[in-house]
């Protein structure tokens, strides 16, 4: 892969300046990659109907082929151009919370590549709600494919300076509008079926989401992405889950002390409530656990500081609750994958 001279903008995020909004849309509309800010995480955004930037965006992710990408859209009725069947729960999510950190999967219509959806039927759209992305997304003139900015499998970035670890020289410019506001993806919700059905939970939770939609069942529903790696560090992953805090804090504690004594470097992603216990280790906090918008804006900066003091293992505890703390679980399940120790 050719080794590109990555630009790095600074952009005011409430109020992007033009000159340089312009200068990122002028990549996009020749088929290059920009990276930029949303309110979830940090995409990373190419032309959806130039075929060429579709699979160079691929190549600069090392993102599985099948692996199909989200469409991200300033208007409805751009939206609402790709896709048909469109039943009025959508229609209401649409109105309700667009733009936002929701992602609707619907039945596929109209003309994009067909790296876009994989040659599959259904297409997932969003309209970011950051002024940046829209922006960019509006001056460029066309509906962008917007993964997030990282190597597939690795932690998603909230930084424009995650963005640069993972793809710097493989990309034409990042957008550097400040950290992201939620750091965790977008809800995604697939309409293709019989019933709605929640594919990925995110920063909507079933709360906000139940007056439209009834109760959703959260399902992979064999969907490609989900036979691959997500949010994982380099260093090895630990999760470790229990009902008794305390049980799986003096858990962790031994495993720490295990790994230690067996030459390992270990790192501790710990709440805030806990650190105290465990002063004496490499440790870094993601957030509190009374707080979950804490735990959520700081998870996958914490992975990737623990990944910088290069440690070999990192261990950390599962978390409660419904809402939001359903997505805080979700992400640490994805990036321990089979290394989950029940106590």
């Amino acid at each position: 892969m050719k080794q590109l001279q990555t630009k790095c903008w600074r952009v005011d995020a409430k109020k992007p300046e033009r000159q340089i909004i312009q200068a990122a849309a002028q990549i996009i509309k020749t088929g290059g990659l920009v990276a930029f800010p949303t309110e979830t995480v940090y995409g990373l955004g190419a032309n959806a109907l130039d075929s060429r930037a579709v699979r160079r965006l691929f190549q600069a992710k090392a993102r599985p082929a099948d692996n199909p990408l989200t469409l991200h859209v300033a208007d409805l009725k751009t939206a609402f151009a790709y896709l048909k069947d469109i039943p009025q729960e959508a229609h209401a999510l649409a109105g309700q919370f667009w733009p936002g950190p929701l992602t609707l999967v619907l039945p596929f219509q109209g003309h994009l590549p067909a790296e876009v959806t994989g040659g599959r039927p259904a297409l997932g759209v969003r309209m970011p709600d950051h002024p940046v992305a829209l922006a960019l997304i509006e001056q460029s003139g066309v509906p962008l494919v917007a993964p997030s900015a990282n190597l597939s499998g690795r932690p998603s970035p909230t930084t424009a300076d995650h963005v640069l670890q993972d793809l710097s020289g493989r990309i034409e410019a990042v957008l550097d509008g400040g950290p992201s506001e939620w750091g965790l993806e977008s809800t995604v919700i697939d309409f293709t079926g019989e019933k709605p059905v929640l594919l990925r939970p995110g920063v909507l939770t079933q709360e906000d989401l139940r007056p439209f939609t009834g109760s959703l069942e959260l399902t992979n529903k064999a969907i490609p992405s989900a036979k691959y790696a997500h949010y994982t560090p380099h260093a090895a992953f630990l999760l470790v889950e229990g009902e008794d805090d305390r049980v799986v804090l003096e858990k962790i504690g031994q495993m720490a002390l295990h790994y230690e004594k067996q030459g390992q470097k270990v790192g501790l992603l710990l709440y805030e409530e806990d650190a105290f216990l465990f002063q004496s280790y490499i440790y870094t906090t993601a957030g509190s656990k009374s707080r979950p918008v804490s735990v959520a804006a700081g998870l996958f900066q914490a992975m990737r500081e623990l990944d910088n003091r290069c440690v070999d293992i990192i261990i950390c505890a599962g978390f409660h609750g419904q809402g939001l703390g359903l997505a805080i679980q979700n992400r640490l399940r994805l990036a321990a994958g089979s290394n989950t120790i029940k106590v």
